[in-house]
């Protein structure tokens, strides 16, 4: 029997937990009604694109799920966009209407789109009578999510509420989590990340533990009590500092890893403590998860992404790229008004990552094809170099780019996060590197990573540090 129909659950379970209180399924269906009565008589017809400019709030919870009954499509901003560039963006991608958290200044409300201030968009009378607990159409589409843009421009990737609901139940299979569990939503709900931990709460009864969005994450933590958790390696370096953060991590049920590469020393130290941490690999346009490990994984099997989990299929191809398929593989590219699907003849999506499978099925991912670049004749895989020097002592975030050389061609330089803002010294850290690279592989330089580098996604932007690089 092929599932195309999901019921939102109506429960006395607690949805949404924020310092100020909880609020419980049967509470969240009678907003989403009047929500979602609301947004059809201003207009919002199934089909719909629907931006959206907030940082994580109970108001976009109660948004989405009024959306989705509608038949609407939802599109996240981060809030660190420049208005202009959100509006240029709607637009070109046939938004309908704007719903942003901040009031639009006269000059930025000059836009061919229906604003909607986020505010009057959730609002709801202070009793409601009843509610009918929303069905979602699995076959609809749900959301457009902007690739993070690293190594090229970024891509507006289509998700169906299908694809979200077996990223859901396939992460289930592997980190069980449903009614009486927090899932803190860490990570932006622009990412496909965060919206994954929405879908995980929601196909379980579990509860969204949602911090004030300028809450530390230490903070946040120690006033909501989640069970579980999703964490960058920054995140989790952070927390690791401080013995309340380690404490704290000790109490999780599961600490889920992803985003990029985890350093080995940040592994070893979280393993060591016995922290439940789950390292994976995913991608947006798999709807998040594609491999984790399991629980009680060893150190090894840690330093690789795990195993596949249910609802996706995965090979490499003949040069090592990671090809991809399954229930959560996205619609396709939103290009202008039409979504291009972007597989091959056999359905088969190429992610542009290069890996290998062991023995035992568990992934470990090397690098990505188009970061990959010429030095003398000599191919660089920057990645390999970033393993390496994860694996020295106090390193805890480092990326290599590649700048132009008069006599080589391009030639690799560094940036690295020493731990708790150590000083470089590069020549120890080239001497660590020739111990296991040729020369030529060995960064030329060695740059502290800038204070100042932010991107809009979870992912540092390599494209930026190569432009910091070149310009020094």
């Amino acid at each position: 029997m092929v599932l195309n129909k999901f019921q939102f659950p109506d429960s006395d379970a607690p949805a949404i937990i924020t310092p100020e209180g909880s609020v419980s399924y049967r509470e969240l269906n009678e907003r989403f009604s009047w929500i979602a009565d609301s947004l059809v008589k201003r207009g919002v017809q199934p089909g719909d694109r629907v931006a959206i400019q907030s940082p994580n709030s109970l108001e976009v919870l109660l948004l989405l799920p009024a959306l989705w009954s509608v038949g609407a499509v939802a599109f996240p901003f981060s809030e660190r966009f420049p208005m202009k560039e959100i509006l240029t963006l709607a637009e070109k991608y046939r938004c309908k209407y704007f719903l942003p958290a901040s009031q639009l200044t006269e000059r930025s409300a000059n836009t061919k789109l229906s604003v909607i201030p986020l505010s009057e968009a959730t609002a709801f009378p202070a009793e409601i009578k009843s509610g009918i607990s929303p069905v979602w159409q699995l076959d609809n589409l749900a959301s457009i999510i902007l690739t993070s843009g690293s190594s090229g421009n970024p891509k507006a990737v289509v998700h169906s509420l299908a694809n979200h609901y077996y990223s859901a139940i396939g992460s289930h299979e592997n980190i069980p989590f449903g009614r009486g569990g927090r899932w803190l939503l860490s990570l932006p709900l622009y990412h496909v990340g965060g919206l994954a931990i929405l879908f995980r709460a929601w196909t379980a009864e579990g509860a969204i533990a949602l911090p004030h969005p300028e809450m530390p994450l230490q903070d946040a933590i120690e006033q909501l009590q989640p069970s579980h958790i999703s964490l960058v390696a920054t995140q989790l370096y952070r927390l690791l500092k401080t013995a309340d953060g380690r404490r704290a991590l000790r109490r999780m049920k599961a600490v889920l890893l992803g985003g990029s590469a985890i350093p080995e020393n940040l592994l070893r130290e979280a393993w060591t403590l016995e922290i439940p941490v789950h390292t994976s690999y995913g991608s947006s346009e798999m709807s998040s998860q594609i491999t984790t490990t399991p629980a009680n994984a060893s150190l090894k099997e840690l330093q690789t992404s795990g195993r596949l989990l249910p609802h996706r299929e995965i090979m490499t191809a003949g040069d090592g790229e990671i090809l991809v398929c399954g229930k959560t593989l996205f619609q396709g590219y939103l290009e202008d008004d039409k979504v291009v699907p972007s597989v091959d003849e056999d359905g088969w999506f190429g992610s542009g990552d290069i890996g290998q499978m062991d023995a035992q099925g568990n992934l470990t991912v090397t690098g990505r094809k188009d970061n990959m670049f010429i030095s003398g004749g000599e191919n660089i895989q920057p990645e390999e170099i970033e393993k390496h020097l994860s694996h020295i002592e106090g390193v805890i975030r480092c990326m290599v780019v590649p700048v132009i050389h008069q006599e080589f061609g391009m030639r690799p330089v560094a940036f690295i996060d020493m731990r708790n803002g150590g000083k470089l010294d590069t020549s120890a850290l080239r001497l660590q590197l020739e111990k296991n690279l040729p020369r030529f592989k060995v960064p030329d330089k060695f740059l502290p990573w800038p204070k100042d580098s932010q991107s809009p996604g979870i992912k540092a932007d390599r494209q930026a540090l190569a432009k910091i690089a070149a310009a020094g």
